[in-house]
């Protein structure tokens, strides 16, 4: 049986190498290519929890609310490892009010809430010192998280994303819409850790602020799409975050608890229903 000779590669004429790849010769723009990179992602640390704690509802309280919380996570880092995220409270608010004042673009204003934020992440990391939890540097957080993870029981950093000048301009205004909800999201489903927490001063998202209005109504569980479609005025966390969810390829949802009852927190690691789920569609 005479066998087909292979196709002689084609030379360029300059000679030079090409190194063969899916996308070598595609528009990175295209839809059918776009859908074609649809792939199992690979979840780095699956056994982490990402936690977020309020700047504004939590730590700006100071040692009423913040002692009791920083307790029940010595508790909880002889169970799990943590991740823990902190906003910038107040200050940020003030900054960035500052900032709009004097015409600052929002990439700027990003870049003036890390600081605030990584502030709050120093006050927690001293608190939790003799547990051997650190507050990471943002610059290095990404490259050594894996690392610092492996070595402690857990570690601290900000809670807003590393955007800064990069920060996308919103539709409305010029407030960052990826503040620190957003970026321990962002975090969470990177490295594929199994939960991701809000920790809020309220028991969760209502149908309006529960600090307004005495009538607000709780919502245990709610979808992407009905969260749309409801278009609530207020929300106890990013908006941005409905979208994140949305399209998120490993984290499946996350729950708000309420940090005032501190006993929550082991139980929604747990996988516990203790606060409101957002769950993805």
């Amino acid at each position: 049986m005479n066998e087909q000779a292979p196709a002689a590669r084609e030379i360029p004429v300059d000679k030079r190498h090409h190194v063969e790849s899916m996308l070598m010769r595609e528009s990175l723009l295209d839809k059918q290519v776009m859908s074609s990179t649809e792939t199992p992602v690979v979840p780095m640390l699956r056994f982490c929890h990402v936690v977020k704690i309020g700047g504004r509802s939590i730590i700006d309280h100071g040692k009423k609310a913040v002692y009791p919380l920083v307790d029940a996570i010595r508790d909880a880092l002889g169970n799990f490892k943590l991740v823990i995220g902190t906003g910038g409270g107040m200050r940020s608010r003030h900054v960035t009010s500052i900032g709009i004042d004097l015409g600052m673009p929002t990439g700027v204003l990003a870049q003036l809430c890390i600081i605030d934020a990584l502030g709050n992440a120093h006050l927690l990391g001293t608190l939790l010192a003799p547990q051997g939890v650190v507050a990471i540097p943002p610059e290095i957080l990404g490259h050594m998280l894996p690392f610092f993870i492996k070595s402690a029981p857990g570690v601290i950093c900000n809670g807003d994303p590393p955007f800064s000048i990069w920060e996308h301009t919103p539709r409305f205004g010029r407030i960052p819409p990826h503040r620190t909800d957003a970026g321990t999201f962002l975090l969470a489903e990177c490295y594929g850790c199994a939960t991701h927490t809000l920790i809020k001063d309220v028991d969760g998202l209502y149908d309006a602020d529960p600090k307004v209005n005495s009538n607000a109504e709780f919502i245990k569980e709610i979808t992407v799409s009905e969260l749309r479609a409801r278009n609530l005025q207020t929300l106890p966390f990013d908006r941005v975050m409905i979208d994140l969810l949305a399209n998120a390829r490993q984290l499946k949802q996350f729950q708000i608890i309420n940090g005032l009852r501190p006993e929550l927190l082991d139980r929604a690691l747990r996988g516990e229903h203790v606060g409101t789920i957002v769950r993805k569609d």
